[in-house]
Formats: structure tokens, C-alpha cells, sequence
């Protein structure tokens, strides 16, 4: 059993930057793929970012040079660095961890991006 908890969600300016960590409690994380969703109201949940446990990663178009989607595996954390935010990128962030024939969802955070 793996637990997740999202933090470093907020209120931004347009053109500022959040970065997200996602924790996880539980063994194997190192074992696992990460990834960060997103949802924003009336919006189907969509993939931002994954990396695999060997550090490759993937991005959705509209995250693609401006966010960066990162692990620490010593301290069972992923993270996702978020710069030049814009308006559109106002969600909840989750992150999910994937493997073994399981898969994990923190409860999420909160991203606004307004002036």
C-alpha cells in the first residue's frame, strides 16, 4: 500500500512558478512510474508529465518547456517544477504512482494562476 500527498500548490501571477512534490509512505516507490495529472473544472483529468523509474520522461504538449517533472528516489518524492504558468494551467494537480499492477492517487493541490 503506497500513500500519496501533494504539496506546494497555490496562487500565482501569469508568467510565475510553483514547484509541486508529491510524497509517498510505503515501500517500492523506487519501483514505481509517477506522474502528474491535472483537472480543471468542467475538464476531463489529463496527464502532465510522467517518469519512469529509470528517469525518462514525458510530457504533454502544453507542458513541454515549461515544466519539468523530476524524482528523488532516496526520499521516496517526486516533483514537478512549473514556470512560465498561465491562466489555462489553473487545476488540481494530482500525482499517481503506477506499477506492479497497482496504481495510486494522492488527493491532490490546488494550482490557480490569475492576476
Amino acid at each position: 500500500q503506497v500513500q500519496l500527498v501533494e504539496s506546494g500548490g497555490g496562487l500565482v501571477q501569469p508568467g510565475g512558478s510553483l514547484r509541486l512534490s508529491c510524497v509517498a509512505s510505503g515501500s517500492g516507490f523506487s519501483m514505481y512510474v509517477m506522474g502528474w495529472y491535472r483537472q480543471a473544472p468542467g475538464k476531463q483529468r489529463e496527464l502532465v508529465a510522467y517518469i519512469t523509474r529509470v528517469g525518462n520522461t514525458n510530457y504533454a504538449d502544453s507542458a513541454k518547456g515549461r515544466f519539468t517533472i523530476s524524482r528523488d528516489n532516496a526520499k521516496n518524492t517526486a516533483y514537478l517544477q512549473m514556470n512560465s504558468l498561465k491562466p489555462e494551467d489553473t487545476a488540481v494537480y494530482s500525482c499517481n504512482a503506477g506499477g506492479m499492477g497497482h496504481t495510486y492517487w494522492g488527493q491532490g493541490t490546488q494550482v490557480t494562476v490569475s492576476s
